[in-house]
This record gives structure tokens, sequence and C-alpha cells, in this order.
């Protein structure tokens, strides 16, 4: 009788103490709950870094998209939330957040299964709710044009890109006529598929160009000298529009 008596007035001794801790666990979450930072607004977003980017469709880009909030005197906003959206088929990891003490957010782009220009979008909210946003394109390859590119980094690019990479120096600087990249529309979309088709097979004087640039018809097949014109159309900057087609307005 005396052992239960014993163990009924240690727990009542004990009640209480478990009350403190239990409030004290509730004070201490609504200390937590007030703590949180309210959010921070800006009136402008930029793109830092990641925009037209080339990959495989399906697949995430190689680097990350990468925008910045700035407020009205254009210095950067820590703590604004940011929001990325796009094209079905488009995903985001992660597709929203706050921008950290540089005033940044990114995010890793994958892009739909289809090939072609996917347009993604960077938004945020002014101090009045009023949305700010930033577009970014960014290009998606089908088969075709993925082989077109590998063919690119193989043979081309040494001399059509002027900037080095740590797997390839360029040979730019080193050439009398500075060839044109790639993604110079405004030139080569000028030049029919004949013409590109022309200039690769055999050389620049085909088209009475640099005979700096070689001849590879005996390098390259006609399905391989297709693929690398495709990739040339599709990373072309503006886009390239073939003739005979009509294009609505955007």
């Amino acid at each position: 009788m005396t052992s239960k008596r014993c163990s009924f007035d240690v727990m009542l001794l004990a009640l209480p103490a478990l009350a403190l801790v239990f409030s004290g666990t509730g004070c201490a979450r609504k200390s937590m709950a007030a703590a949180a930072p309210a959010p921070a607004f800006g009136s402008a977003i930029v793109e830092s870094s990641g925009g037209k980017q080339i990959g495989a469709a399906g697949t995430a880009l190689s680097q990350p998209v990468v925008v910045q909030v700035n407020d009205e005197q254009n210095n950067a906003v820590t703590g604004a939330n940011v929001s990325f959206s796009g094209p079905a088929g488009v995903s985001f990891d992660p597709p929203n957040g706050v921008t950290d003490s540089s005033g940044q957010f990114s995010t890793v782009v994958t892009l739909g299964g289809m090939a072609g220009r996917y347009q993604i979008v960077a938004s945020t909210n002014t101090k009045a709710q009023k949305p700010v946003t930033v577009r970014i394109e960014e290009i998606a390859l089908d088969y075709q044009c993925r082989l077109g590119q590998i063919l690119d980094d193989k043979y081309c690019s040494r001399c059509h890109n002027p900037e080095s990479t740590p797997e390839r120096v360029s040979n730019y600087d080193n050439l009398e006529v500075k060839p044109h990249a790639f993604t110079e529309g405004g030139t080569l979309n000028k030049l029919s598929d004949a013409d590109l088709t022309a200039i690769i097979s055999h050389g620049g004087p085909a088209l009475n160009k640099s005979p700096l640039m070689p001849p590879y018809g005996y390098t390259l097949s006609k399905t391989e000298i297709q693929a690398l014109i495709a990739y040339i159309r599709m990373v072309s900057d503006p886009p390239y529009q073939a003739p005979g087609m009509i294009y609505a307005q955007k």
C-alpha cells in the first residue's frame, strides 16, 4: 500500500514539471514563428546567367538558370519570392523560393520532350503586389540536331567559336579571316541549305569565301552534313525562318 502511495505522489510531483516543459515548447514555437522574416520586395528581376543554353530534348540543362531581384536603385534584394514557369513539359528544380544574400535565385531546368525553343519565365512581386517578369530562352535539340552539335564540337567549333574551354582551345584569334559563329543568324540565315552544303562539302572557295575554310565532303556523310545544317538552323540568332513558309505574328 505504501509503495503504491509513493508512486502516485511521484506522478503528482512530475505533472507540474511536464506542464512547464510543454509550456516552454509552446513558447519556443511561438517565438520561432514570430522571428520568421517578412518577405522582401524588389522592382525588377533580371537574368544573371543560364539563358540560351542548348541541350537534348527531355534532359536537364548543364548549368542552372540564375535570376536576380533588384530594387529601384538597382541594388540586390535579399529574401524576395521568385517563381519559375514555362511551357508544358518543362520542369524546374526548385520551381520557386527566395533570393539569397546576393539577391539571386537559381533553378535547374529540364527541357520538354519536343525539339525547339522554350521560353521560360521568372517572376517576382513588387511591394504593390504587381508582378514583374523576365523571359529566358533555352533550346532543345532532337536526335538530328544533337548529332549536328556533336559534329560541331568535333570539327567546327575550334575555329567558329572564339571562346576556349578546358577541353578545346579556340583557333579563332589565329585566323586572318574570322569565321562566323553558328549562332550568327544575321549572316548565316541568308545562306540557303544548298549554299551551306556546298561550303561544308567543298570549303570556302565554293562560295568565293576564305580558303581557310577546309572541305569536309570526304570526311562527313550526306546525313552528317544535313545534321550539321539542321543544328546551325536551330541555334541561329535571330531564329532561322525557312523561305516559302508563312509565320504567324507573335
